[in-house]
């Protein structure tokens, strides 16, 4: 059965957010993740459908990206992100949502969760941004992706070859006509100007590093939510090893990790993400319980 996916556009607080919304029953709210020209919808378009059979699937453009309104604070990314989204529950009446989060997507939930646990049911957590990032280089993928609108601009070459060398372990298994709609988001002049995701320069740029290191929250060891960890083993842009630094870490999560799986783990393995996401948020679940 195929469901039938609405759009929106709600005020929240100065800035407008989009959208979508699929199915019925509990609120799962998906977050994408920060590379050029993300949005929720293609983010996740393996993955509403099936959800959707039994939840009341929500899937914003975080602010930056999309449709939503492109003005970030950059000196707390992740906390900006959290305010963000437990504003559109507010709008929304929403008490209580489950939440599933990519990469930048992640680090939002998780911060979301720390700041305020009541407002969150379980979380899904697929390699996550803001696990250990202060305690070594950059990797490879995510030097690409900030250099993105660096040097000689945005290109659609340059976001092939982010994709399909760093989000993917299988390059083709990313149609062109992806690549095509997150280049033309990508080259929006109000993202060019003023990019979503960049590294943290000026004299704060110490300070806001280590507020994107979520690992340095002492509120992590103590974050009762049900959490299930979903990581590539072959994950160019965040490490595996944030898999297991969670898992020691948080007194109630659950890893699980794939063998051939890049950092797009909810495109490259859409049917086992599928399944065991919909078993995890499902009542009686024995994942994380």
């Amino acid at each position: 059965m195929t469901i039938t996916l609405t759009e929106h556009i709600v005020r929240v607080a100065d800035k407008d957010i989009f959208f979508a919304e699929a199915g019925a029953g509990p609120a799962v709210v998906m977050l994408h993740g920060g590379g050029p020209g993300a949005s929720g919808v293609t983010n996740y378009s393996r993955n509403i459908d099936a959800l959707s059979q039994h939840y009341r699937v929500i899937v914003p453009d975080m602010p930056g990206y999309g449709r939503s309104d492109k003005r970030i604070d950059k000196s707390d990314p992740f906390g900006y992100l959290g305010d963000a989204i437990r504003g559109l529950l507010d709008e929304l009446d929403i008490d209580t949502a489950h939440l599933v989060g990519n990469s930048y997507g992640g680090a939002a939930a998780l911060r979301l969760a720390l700041d305020t646990p009541h407002r969150v049911g379980k979380l899904v957590l697929m390699g996550p941004g803001g696990i250990g990032t202060t305690r070594m280089l950059p990797t490879a993928g995510l030097n690409s992706l900030l250099s993105y609108y660096g040097g000689t601009g945005p290109s659609r070459d340059k976001l092939a070859a982010f994709i399909r060398n760093y989000l993917v372990h299988d390059a083709d298994s990313v149609p062109d006509e992806l690549i095509d709609v997150r280049y033309r988001a990508s080259i929006d002049p109000e993202v060019v100007a003023n990019p979503p995701l960049s590294r943290p320069s000026g004299p704060l740029a110490l300070r806001t590093l280590w507020r994107m290191d979520l690992t340095r929250d002492p509120r992590l060891a103590t974050l009762q939510t049900p959490t299930l960890v979903l990581w590539g083993r072959d994950d160019k842009v965040n490490r595996p090893a944030g898999g297991p630094l969670l898992l020691n870490t948080m007194p109630s999560a659950e890893l699980v990790m794939t063998s051939r799986t890049g950092h797009w783990l909810q495109w490259e393995r859409a049917e086992f993400f599928n399944r065991i996401v919909s078993e995890f948020l499902s009542d009686g679940s024995v994942l994380a319980s």
